[in-house]
C-alpha cells in the first residue's frame, strides 16, 4: 500500500498537468470557435460598408479558416509541441496533396481570378458553354447559379474561366431584334410603317441608340422585315415579348399576311424518246 501510495503521489503532479492542459485545450477551442462565428458575422457585415457581396463568401471562408488554425496551434502549443517543425512538416504534406488534388487546385486558381477580373458578380445572369443561370455565390472551389428554370447548378470554378463568358446583365441596355415576315404582293412600306408604329406605342424602347429598319431577306416565301431597338436590359425581356404578341394583330390590321412556307412546282412533259437496247457483237 506504501508502494502504491508513493507511485500516485509520483503521478499525481503529471495526471494534474495533464488535466490542466485538456482543460485549457477545450476552453481555446470553445474560444477558436466563437471567434470564428465572430469572424463569420463581420465579414458578411461587410457588405453594408459598400464591400462587393462577391468577395464576401471567399473573404469568410479564409478568415474562418484562419481563425481554425490559429486556434489549432494555440491547442498544440498548450501541450507543447514544437509547433515551427509542424508547420514545416505541414508544408511538405502540404505539397504532397496539391500535386494530388491538381484539379481541385486550379479550380482555387480559377475562383481567384474570376474574383480578381470580376467578368460577373453575383446577381448577374451569365452564360459558359451550354450552361446559363443567375450567379448566387461564387465559392474557392465552384461558382452557384441558379438556372431559368428553378435549378441549382454548382460548377467548378475552372469550368466556368476556362469557357467563353457571356454576360447578358453588365450593360445597361440590352437590342432587342424582330422580324416580321410578309408576302411578296404586300407593300414593304406598309410593313415598316406597322414596325415604326409599335416602337412609337412603347416608351420602354430607347431612342438612343435609334431603332433601325431594314429589309433583312427575301426569303423563298415571304419579305423579312428587321427591327432593331435597345431597351433597357433589366426590360429586355418583357419588351420583347410585347412586340411579339403585338405584331400579328398590327399587321393584319393593315392588310398584311403572315405568309406559310410554300413551293412552286412546275411539271414539263417533253417528247418520249425511244430507247433501244444495244446488240451485242457476234463473234466471228
Amino acid at each position: 500500500m506504501n508502494g502504491l501510495k508513493a507511485q500516485l503521489e509520483e503521478l499525481w503532479p503529471v495526471v494534474l498537468e495533464v488535466g490542466l492542459n485538456l482543460l485549457w485545450a477545450l476552453l481555446a477551442l470553445l474560444a477558436t470557435w466563437v471567434a470564428a462565428k465572430l469572424v463569420s458575422r463581420a465579414v458578411n457585415r461587410l457588405t453594408e460598408r459598400g464591400i462587393d457581396e462577391t468577395l464576401v463568401p471567399v473573404l469568410e471562408t479564409l478568415a474562418v479558416w484562419a481563425t481554425y488554425v490559429v486556434g489549432g496551434l494555440v491547442v498544440l502549443d498548450i501541450f507543447g509541441a514544437n509547433t515551427t517543425s509542424l508547420v514545416a512538416l505541414l508544408g511538405a504534406a502540404g505539397l504532397a496533396i496539391g500535386l494530388a488534388l491538381k484539379d481541385t487546385l486550379q479550380s482555387i486558381a480559377a475562383g481567384f481570378v474570376l474574383l480578381g477580373l470580376r467578368p460577373f458578380r453575383v446577381g448577374e445572369t451569365i452564360q459558359f458553354g451550354s450552361t446559363i443561370g443567375t450567379v448566387r455565390k461564387i465559392g474557392l472551389f465552384t461558382t452557384e447559379l441558379d438556372t431559368p428554370d428553378g435549378l441549382r447548378i454548382s460548377a467548378p470554378n475552372d469550368k466556368v474561366w476556362g469557357e467563353t463568358l457571356t454576360n447578358f446583365t453588365r450593360n445597361a441596355s440590352r437590342r432587342i431584334e424582330i422580324i416580321a415576315s410578309i408576302a411578296y404582293g404586300d407593300d414593304i412600306e406598309t410593313g415598316m410603317r406597322v414596325l415604326r408604329q409599335l416602337v412609337a406605342e412603347d416608351p420602354r424602347i430607347l431612342t438612343d441608340p435609334e431603332p433601325a429598319y431594314a429589309v433583312r431577306a427575301l426569303a423563298d416565301s415571304s419579305v423579312n422585315i428587321h427591327l432593331r431597338a435597345w431597351t433597357k436590359t433589366d426590360e429586355y425581356w418583357d419588351v420583347y415579348w410585347d412586340l411579339m404578341k403585338n405584331l400579328k394583330p398590327a399587321l393584319e390590321a393593315e392588310g398584311l399576311t403572315i405568309p406559310f412556307p410554300q413551293r412552286e412546282l412546275h411539271i414539263v412533259r417533253g417528247d418520249e424518246k425511244k430507247i433501244t437496247q444495244p446488240q451485242a457483237l457476234e463473234q466471228e
